[in-house]
């Protein structure tokens, strides 16, 4: 027995560094040369002077913090302003605001789920849904991803009364769109409920941003629940849930993660209202960000996305791990997922595109990438 109890962390970190799989904090300089195709700020609003602006006129009005719980003190008008105008954005009938996006899918999850009742979720579920699966003590099938005909067979084989199935909208590693027309169908003509995560959705797909769901006619339908985060185009902070007044009821009651935690925090509040407002008033720039996508994924050699996110698979985790680094070393800033964020032999760069690239940006990237994605393709072979 070792005289250190955490002596297995120096083992696993050693582990993870031969693997390729240590992860670092990098922290960024306010201001930065460095072109930026790694963060989720599609709609390039967070430096937007009217949101900065909204941020620190809710602060002004209602101080740094948030103070207590939703139910205590943790609610101010501002919050209820928010909750309103996100569902009648996205056409739901009310909204709740989390502390967080991970927050509102745990929190709806739990909620809406519960011993007895059977949860059907995606393979490819973000890993906030995934956790939710585990906390929800209901039993959990994962489905083959993009597949409303296995969900249909596991729904119709249940023996369990009530069933939720989830999904992402969008997915954020590859970026592809799920089939939620088809989803919504088999989960209706099961008794289920349908939750879908638009957190890669809102403000990129659907008439002006609206979201997957709004984009497909789902909009509204009672048996169909939203979650979403402020923090990707809403350029902020917190999640949501947009669903029936119903639904809002049972998650204010029920919800351990809107119950339990501190209210979002009033500067988040007035940013993402402020980038709701900047986004009805430019509508078109939904638009523009899956246009630089396009022209992202010409210049990476990979097939036009669906969405903000364009995925481009290395294969080895150290290799798309140094292909990173050799971009940021020559002013560009990209993701890099490796397991266990995707399977193992898919590590890749993820590129995020944002409606506020200009073409002097997408010819910068042209250089960088094709020169960086050159070395790396010859350094690699790509999982099947």
């Amino acid at each position: 027995m070792s005289a250190d109890p955490l002596s297995w962390l120096d083992v696993r970190a050693a582990e993870r560094v031969d693997a390729g799989l240590r992860r670092e904090l990098r922290p960024r300089a306010p201001e930065t040369a460095i072109i930026d195709l790694a963060s989720n700020d599609y709609l390039g609003l967070v430096r937007h002077p009217e949101v900065i602006d909204g941020a620190v006129d809710a602060v002004c009005k209602w101080g740094a913090g948030s103070t207590g719980s939703r139910l205590v003190t943790g609610t101010t008008a501002a919050h209820e302003l928010l909750e309103a105008e996100l569902a009648e954005f996205v056409g739901a009938e009310a909204g709740l605001v989390f502390a967080s996006g991970y927050a509102a899918n745990l929190g709806a999850v739990t909620a809406l789920a519960g011993r007895g009742s059977l949860v059907v979720s995606d393979a490819g579920s973000h890993a906030s849904l995934v956790d939710a699966c585990r906390l929800s003590r209901a039993r959990v099938v994962v489905a083959a991803h993009r597949d409303p005909a296995a969900v249909d067979r596991l729904l119709a084989e249940r023996t369990e009364e009530r069933a939720l199935v989830l999904t992402d909208s969008v997915f954020s590693a590859d970026g592809d769109l799920a089939p939620l027309a088809e989803l919504h169908r088999v989960t209706r003509a099961n008794g289920a409920v349908l939750i879908v995560d638009e957190a890669h959705g809102l403000g990129v797909r659907g008439d002006g941003g609206r979201g997957l769901v709004h984009e497909v006619g789902l909009a509204g339908e009672p048996d169909l629940v939203i979650t979403a985060t402020l923090s990707k185009a809403l350029a902020a902070q917190g999640g949501a849930v947009l669903a029936s007044a119903r639904v809002r009821a049972h998650l204010i009651d029920s919800a351990r993660t809107f119950i339990f935690d501190t209210g979002l925090a009033p500067a988040a509040v007035g940013a993402a209202r402020a980038a709701l407002r900047v986004l009805r008033r430019d509508p078109d720039m939904a638009a523009r960000v899956l246009a630089r996508a396009a022209d992202l994924a010409r210049i990476a050699g990979v097939p036009e996305p669906d969405s903000a996110v364009v995925s481009v698979v290395l294969g080895e985790a150290q290799v798309a791990y140094d292909a990173a680094q050799a971009c940021l070393a020559r002013g560009l800033s990209v993701g890099c997922f490796r397991p266990p964020s995707v399977p193992e032999g898919t590590s890749r760069l993820r590129l995020t595109a944002r409606a506020n690239l200009t073409d002097h940006d997408i010819a910068t990237i042209a250089t960088i990438l094709t020169e960086v994605l050159a070395e790396a393709r010859g350094r690699t072979v790509v999982a099947s």
